[in-house]
């Protein structure tokens, strides 16, 4: 006896972003396959992980926003954390084992003091409990067979510390950092420097560059939408270039860019800080996105495409 299969449901070619408010316990590529299935999309991806035991912002890319994800990797981040002082652990968060604990004789004025000392480029150890690899192993898989392994330090750059609640042995703090930097290490490194060690309890992205937790949406909250009100969250590609400065074309021009062709920048009519700019976001005069482009040398290059069915 045949099995009657089930049809297959078509997947759509969607493009835009998708501003997720990551739950506790899901990783990354977990929560995308998940609004990728609600989607019914043909093409998606993330843009960084975020650990299981950490919540907040992922911004997931559809469609033609793809190209453009590299650069909210590159992107810096701010978080909000909660450290416990007192107790250093395996992982350096919550889900490791105890490693030591010491008593806990500072003062709010010496947390804020501590976490002075950690804003501007600092030096990190990564963790052992980390995806970084060493001879196409991650780090993790080392640590968890009881090894440890020569790191090197990481330069990273702390651009903001703010206390925001001392309750200790509790402390949280909100931090906006570079790319690469490890909350986990920078909380166990304020905890040395408090002199009573400290891991991690609570972990919450709340921005990645540009991008905010102010027009997220939960998974659970996309489940039980429709699929027009889910399409309603999707934030346009352009949401992923915000901070680039924008260069408009004619016609003729945008036909030449979207033939991949060099454009002079004395026949474009653009801003001072366009043509200084590292990169530009491109539109028709008809306020199309047609791309990000370099300008440099006298000319606008093009670097990536929109494809659309009007391009």
């Amino acid at each position: 006896m045949t099995v009657p299969q089930r049809p297959r449901v078509p997947r759509r070619a969607l493009d835009g972003v998708l501003l997720l408010d990551k739950p506790l316990g899901l990783s990354s590529n977990d929560a995308l396959v998940r609004a990728k299935r609600l989607y019914l999309a043909k093409k998606a991806g993330h843009t960084g992980t975020l650990d299981p035991l950490a919540t907040g912002l992922l911004p997931l890319c559809f469609g033609e926003a793809t190209k453009f994800s590299q650069d909210l990797l590159e992107a810096d981040k701010t978080y909000e954390a909660t450290m416990r002082l007192g107790i250093r652990t395996t992982t350096g968060d919550a889900e490791g084992e105890p490693l030591d604990i010491r008593a806990v004789d500072c003062d709010e004025a010496a947390v804020q003091a501590a976490l002075q000392r950690f804003i501007g480029e600092i030096v990190q150890i990564p963790p052992m409990y980390s995806a970084l690899k060493r001879d196409g192993k991650p780090l993790y898989e080392y640590a968890r067979a009881g090894q440890t392994v020569e790191r090197e330090g990481r330069q990273v750059t702390i651009h903001a510390l703010e206390l925001i609640a001392c309750a200790l042995p509790d402390v949280t703090f909100q931090v906006t950092c570079s790319k690469g930097t490890y909350v986990r290490t920078l909380a166990e490194d304020i905890g040395e420097a408090l002199g009573c060690g400290a891991h991690l309890i609570v972990l919450r992205r709340t921005g990645v560059g540009a991008l905010t937790l102010e027009h997220s949406v939960t998974l659970d909250a996309l489940s039980d939408a429709t699929q027009l009100e889910r399409d309603a969250w999707l934030q346009p590609v352009d949401a992923l270039l915000s901070t680039f400065p924008q260069v408009c074309l004619n016609d003729d021009d945008t036909r030449r860019f979207l033939h991949g062709q060099r454009l002079k920048l004395s026949s474009l009519a653009i801003a001072a800080e366009a043509v200084t700019a590292a990169r530009v976001r491109v539109y028709s005069a008809q306020g199309r996105l047609l791309g990000v482009a370099k300008p440099g040398e006298g000319v606008l290059a093009p670097e990536r495409l929109v494809v659309t069915t009007e391009s």
